[in-house]
């Protein structure tokens, strides 16, 4: 709250992004999903996605990075996650990472250091601001994106493909 923005700012669109991930065992089949919101117009966009074999973790981030990369144009993003890895590390740890040559402090490589660097490059064309959901307590929009990722991980789950 009280952010300056620049002009180029000001003329950006404002989107909602709500997302979440799920996982079955860690590593296991998971699932990611967002929902994508226009308050200026009211369009939704709600996707998701699977995979065989990933972590909780990893979830969390590609839902993030499916939202973002919906966006055609630069956009100022209210993000909203469940997840404290996503949102600290967007918020702080990237930069760290990055001087460290994608190191922790422990200098040990960063895990998911490949999606860290896809969330890197999309969040240079947009402005986003973070907003942490507590995860299962009700709020509606993070119940249907955890709701999404679920349903993607168990249709992988049943998929013979």
């Amino acid at each position: 709250m009280g952010e300056q923005m620049t002009e180029p700012e000001r003329k950006k669109s404002t989107v909602e992004l709500y997302t979440d991930g799920a996982c079955s065992g860690n590593p296991g089949p998971g699932g990611w999903g967002y929902i994508l919101r226009h308050p200026a117009t009211g369009a939704e966009v709600e996707r998701s996605g699977a995979e065989r074999a990933t972590t909780n973790n990893r979830m969390e981030l590609m839902a993030v990075i499916a939202g973002l990369e919906a966006l055609n144009q630069p956009t100022i993003v209210d993000l909203y996650s469940d997840s404290q890895y996503v949102l600290k590390g967007l918020e702080s740890w990237v930069d760290q990472w990055k001087a460290r040559g994608w190191r922790t402090a422990a200098k040990k490589p960063v895990k998911n250091q490949e999606l860290w660097q896809r969330l890197d490059e999309l969040r240079a064309n947009h402005v986003i601001r973070f907003h942490w959901i507590e995860g299962h307590a009700g709020h509606v929009d993070n119940e249907r994106a955890d709701a999404l990722a679920v349903a993607a991980r168990q249709a992988l789950r049943t998929s013979t493909v």
